[in-house]
Formats: C-alpha cells, structure tokens, sequence
C-alpha cells in the first residue's frame, strides 16, 4: 500500500502544530498496518496503527528486532542514536537485554519507588509555591520539567542545584530536529561527553564513599559475570537521565494543556480530587510522551493481513495505537479524564510505556511523579487560562512542549 495519500509520519514537520490526531484515525481506519512512503530518505516503513498488532510485534523479539537496526525510527546518520543504539537496552534482543535489564530494574521497583513518595511531594509542592502566587508562569520549564528532573538527579545521586544544567544537556542531545532548538553535532557530542563526564566523577565519590540506591546498582550489577564497564555506565546514565527527565515532562505539561481545553474535566477533579489518580492514566493514554520506535523484521512473515518482508521497517506509532477503537471504544479519540471509572483496566491497556522486553522500567516513578503534580497543581493554580497558543516541538520522537504561558487566579 506504499504511497497512500497520507502525510509522512517520520517527517519532522507533521507535528509542528502538535500530535496530528485526525491525520492519525484516516491512517488507523485503513488497518492495523499501513505501509507508508519516507521522501526524506527513501525508505518506506510499516506504521503498526493498532494495539492488537503493537503487541505480538513487541512480544516477538526473534522475528522483529530492536537489534538489528536502530530502535528510532530514523535513517539520518545520527552519532547519538548510533551510540545508544550500541550501549543501552533500548537497541537490544535477548538474552543480552534481559541480562542488563536486570541491573537497572532493581532499583525501580514499586516498594523502591513508593519510598520516595514523602520528599517528591515535598518537591511537588515547593515547585506549585513558586508560582503560585504569581498568577502566571512558563509552565513548562518552571513547572512541568522540575520533578522529573529532580527525581530521576536524586535517584542517580546528583545535587539538585544541578538540575540546571542536565535540564539544558538533554535538550541540547535530543531536540536537532527542530530548527529553533536544533545545535550543531559537534554541540550534542560535547554535551554527552560532559554529562558522561560527570557521571565518571560521580562514579569515582561512589567508589570512595559507596551508598546504596540506583548508582550502586548501575556500578556493582554484573552482565555476563562482570560489573559494567565505565563507558557502559556513561551510556546508562544518558539512557536514564534522558527517559527519567523529558518523558513525565512531556506527559505534565499535555495533561495540563488538555485539563485547560476542557474546563469542566478540570473542575471535575476539583470537586474530586481523589479522582486524580485515574486521571492520570487518560492523560498518560492521551498524549504519550515518545511517539514512535522501531523495529525490523527479521523474516517474512504475514501480520495485521499484510506481508512483511525480511528486512522491513515497522514503526509502532503508540499515539495512534492509544486511539485504538478496537480497544478504547468509539469514543477512543475523545479525551475523558473519567474514562478509568467505566474501565477499570485502563492502566494496562494503555501502551504509553510500550509492552514485552522494552516495557519502561521507570513507569512507577512516571505515574508517581504525575500523580504528585497533578495533586497539587489543580487545587492551586485555579482557573487557568492560556495567554499564547502552546509551541510544540519539532520531531518524531519526543512529543515535546517548549513551552505554554499561563495566567491563573493568584494564590493568597
């Protein structure tokens, strides 16, 4: 079906404007995989559009693989997707990726991450204090992108006075695609060098003085019989820094954006606060954070009722995939922050955090970090208005804000 009237949904352009939903549901309504034309590079892909599909792709390493090529749905000739690619587990199949899973896991079970709830509220609500009072505020920076980098620097032993910086090294490695962001290449190697830097310092203050929590685990785990090398831990490191800081970040600032189109789901939580947890799955539903990634067939094989070759590329497209009619229902485009309530298992049929091997690790500490803010934000900051249009990031990948202005009624 290549060359189908559709927009391309690896060029960065088609999400200026933000997530093409309509675009979306046209390409879902032809079927679970629609083989799409890539003009930029020449190389058509699969886009997997339904979860049924998304789950046996993921469930099914041996035939479609993270390894073969890159797990970014890219062609570009790109040194940092090269390089996670080759160093993390996003770029590998078993057993080498249940081996290193394995390290890192440890320190994001649930028991772990719940042990953090006192001092991340605590965090939640001085980051609402500093606003507050204003009326106004640059939600995304100043609000959405403080507790997750806040968090995920404390799990890995980095002083908050910090977050600063590691807040403009992840933009500066991951946002090239847009043009009003984008750095030279040279820029974003120097920006990984000095983060890979720093965490070679932290690893040195563990050595002398160790503590246990997540920099233990990463330095003492062993694959394969040995403990990590310290390249290996850099690469680590980047891989948790960037999943931990810009992916809660993403998903805050649109269930903010979401609660303010929709006034009376808003309220709603208002007058029922303890209703903010399920809420907080339909904004995860809604709007996931990263849009797509890959996978290559690794032999011919016939799914979604279309043949796939070897060597095919498949894009799992988790935004449409969460829009799924066949999953969600008719009103699966609509976004219902009491959605939950008449489907309990919400929560395990979103696909935010993907399924199978790749499953995020830190999905405890993403709905924790959500949860908190939220339970703090809509009380306080009330009535919010926007004072410009949001500006979405130009890309892909990340389903980024670079920022959204709004006025609220000033607290006392």
């Amino acid at each position: 079906m290549s060359g189908c009237p559709f927009v391309n949904l690896l060029d960065p352009t088609t999400y200026v404007e933000g997530m093409p939903y309509a675009e979306l549901a046209r390409i879902r309504e032809v079927g679970p995989l629609v083989k799409l034309d890539d003009p930029l590079t020449g190389v058509p892909y699969w886009v997997v559009t339904r979860q049924r599909e998304l789950d046996e792709i993921c469930k099914n390493p041996q035939r479609f693989s993270s390894a073969e090529r890159s797990p970014f749905p890219t062609e570009y000739d790109d040194w940092l997707v090269e390089e996670v690619h080759r160093r993390t587990i996003i770029g590998m199949d078993p057993p080498e990726h249940q081996i290193v899973r394995r390290i890192v896991r440890a320190a994001f079970t649930p028991a772990k991450i719940a042990a953090h709830e006192p001092s991340l509220r605590a965090h939640a609500r001085r980051i609402v204090d500093a606003v507050a009072s204003r009326g106004e505020c640059e939600f995304v920076e100043e609000v959405a992108a403080e507790l997750p980098l806040i968090a995920i620097l404390e799990l890995l032993g980095v002083p908050i006075e910090d977050r600063k910086q590691f807040f403009t090294w992840t933009n500066t490695m991951i946002f090239a695609d847009d043009p009003e962001m984008s750095v030279s290449e040279e820029a974003g190697q120097i920006a990984s060098a000095e983060v890979i830097g720093y965490a070679m310092q932290l690893a040195e203050k563990h050595r002398l003085n160790p503590q246990p929590g997540l920099l233990q685990d990463l330095l003492e785990g062993e694959v394969k019989g040995r403990t990590i090398t310290e390249e290996e831990f850099g690469w680590m490191f980047i891989l948790i820094l960037v999943g931990g800081n810009e992916s809660t970040r993403t998903v805050l600032s649109h269930g903010m954006r979401l609660l303010m189109e929709h006034p009376e789901q808003l309220q709603y939580l208002v007058d029922n606060p303890e209703r903010i947890a399920d809420a907080c799955e339909e904004i995860l539903r809604y709007n996931t954070a990263f849009t797509a990634m890959r996978r290559t067939a690794m032999e011919d094989v016939e799914i979604g009722g279309q043949q796939v070759r070897k060597g095919d590329k498949l894009v799992l497209h988790y935004h449409t995939i969460n829009h799924d009619e066949h999953v969600f229902g008719d009103d699966a485009m609509r976004f219902d922050v009491r959605r939950a309530e008449r489907q309990p298992d919400l929560s395990n049929q979103l696909r935010s955090f993907g399924i199978g091997q790749h499953f995020c690790i830190g999905s405890h500490l993403a709905r924790l970090e959500l949860r908190l803010m939220l339970e703090e934000i809509i009380p306080r900051l009330r009535n919010p208005q926007f004072v410009a249009p949001p500006r979405y990031v130009q890309s892909f990948f990340v389903n980024g804000m670079k920022d959204m202005h709004i006025r609220f009624d000033p607290e006392v």
